[in-house]
């Protein structure tokens, strides 16, 4: 994983707000002399991502420490999988243990979170991919954990592509244009570059998009029945994406449905950090 400066500025943040006024607990009780060693290890089992951002808090928080990768980003964890050892002054260890897991802990969180969704529809042709549903400033590491948990990205940002949504379409009504409207407009305005995906809410729309040369469509709160009309509506003609409060319960209904696409904001708003530790040896 290659360290990018958005990446850099995110951890020197992460620093400032845990490091500012130094560690009052390692400076009142440790003594700078002495050295020893600590392991990263898995309390349950997941799928591992941001392991370089984790080992990067350590060269710059505790750059007199050494580090040594014992697994690499993507890889399952078991309950008790050890992941990286760390070697030096325990009082830099100690001080810089909770600043590098947030960020492991997160991410491999998020990475888990994908790998149960891929696995669910195993079997059919949909790819599960994320939204732009991230906390800010980490757009980019949750990205990234999402490809390491087998998942694919939407739109890193705005500028990515056209995705006409509902509100788009109810301010535009305003001035008396019509699903077609904006989709054509939207046309004649972008780049040929980019496409133009439209989110619809029935199959009436559906035939509206189609119509109107939308490339992508985006079936949003939709039943499996209707996606798999839809689906047979487009035949090809457009990529179909499935979104809108889709679980691990009803992920696979949605995939069997023939859609191209299922976009989970859950991927990222919701996984639950996974559970890793530090323990001095």
């Amino acid at each position: 994983m290659k360290i990018t400066p958005d990446m850099e500025r995110l951890i020197e943040l992460a620093i400032m707000e845990d490091y500012s006024a130094g560690d009052a607990t390692t400076e009142a009780l440790i003594s700078p002399s002495i050295d020893g060693k600590a392991t990263i290890v898995s309390d349950e089992s997941g799928v591992l991502a941001g392991l370089d951002i984790a080992l990067e808090v350590f060269r710059k928080m505790a750059p007199d420490v050494e580090t040594e990768r014992l697994l690499s980003d993507g890889d399952f964890l078991e309950n008790g999988s050890r992941i990286a050892n760390i070697q030096g002054p325990l009082g830099s260890i100690l001080t810089t243990e909770r600043t590098s897991l947030n960020f492991l802990r997160k991410l491999s969180g998020v990475a888990t979170e994908t790998s149960k969704y891929v696995d669910a529809v195993k079997g059919t042709s949909a790819t599960i991919i994320d939204t732009r549903k991230t906390t800010p400033g980490f757009r980019s590491l949750q990205k990234y954990a999402v490809r390491m948990g087998g998942g694919t990205n939407h739109r890193q940002n705005l500028g990515d592509g056209i995705l006409i949504k509902d509100n788009h379409i109810r301010t535009l009504a305003l001035e008396g244009l019509s699903l077609k409207d904006v989709i054509r407009k939207a046309h004649a305005n972008a780049s040929h570059t980019i496409k133009i995906e439209v989110e619809v809410e029935d199959v009436v729309q559906v035939k509206e998009a189609l119509e109107a040369g939308a490339q992508i469509i985006l079936l949003d709160n939709m039943t499996p029945g209707e996606m798999k009309k839809a689906v047979d509506m487009c035949n090809g003609k457009a990529i179909t994406e499935a979104s809108g409060g889709i679980n691990l319960s009803s992920v696979r209904a949605a995939a069997e449905s023939g859609v191209d696409l299922i976009s989970v904001g859950a991927l990222t708003h919701s996984a639950p950090d996974l559970d890793l530790s530090l323990d001095i040896e």
